[in-house]
């Protein structure tokens, strides 16, 4: 079991990771005033969703715009402290990882649904939405199989052990 908790950890912090790094710089820009953005990360979004087809980003509708408010103020934060609360072997770090994973799910129905139902889904575009369906279970299943959990066993201990 201690593999397997370590493997989950390290997939929520890489998840969790994504999460914190791309809310502010590539989601916030479907919402906030482009003004704001440096031109490269711009011209980074604007290539991901032609490379993507990602008509969603491109042309983001009310719903779609609606949830990128909710990962900016509700989901980034809550990666952050998910990051730092598995890392540092912290009990909260259960409660944290249930709401992103459910949280993310959550929006992963709506975008899914979106693009199952306009008719519109590529290859491409599954391969960049699905896998967050993926991270938001092994979150979920952390957070509900992390209370029976000792920390001994955790990510963060292993990562302290080997740099002290």
């Amino acid at each position: 079991m201690g593999a397997l908790s370590w493997a989950a950890d390290a997939v929520v912090v890489i998840y969790s990771l994504t999460v914190a790094i791309t809310a502010p710089l590539v989601v916030a820009q479907g919402i906030l005033p482009r003004r704001l953005f440096p031109a490269p990360l711009v011209a980074f979004k604007l290539w991901y969703a032609v490379k993507f087809d990602d008509y969603l980003t491109a042309e983001p509708p009310a719903f779609f715009r609606g949830l990128n408010w909710l990962e900016l103020v509700f989901q980034w934060p809550l990666n952050v402290a998910n990051v730092y609360g598995i890392l540092a072997g912290r009990p909260w770090a259960a409660t944290t990882s249930l709401m992103a994973g459910v949280s993310t799910l959550t929006s992963m129905a709506a975008i899914l649904g979106d693009i199952l139902g306009s008719g519109r889904a590529t290859k491409k575009l599954l391969l960049v939405y699905v896998p967050y369906v993926a991270f938001a279970v092994i979150a979920i299943l952390r957070g509900l199989a992390s209370g029976s959990r000792s920390p001994a066993g955790s990510l963060a201990s292993y990562a302290w052990k080997k740099i002290i």
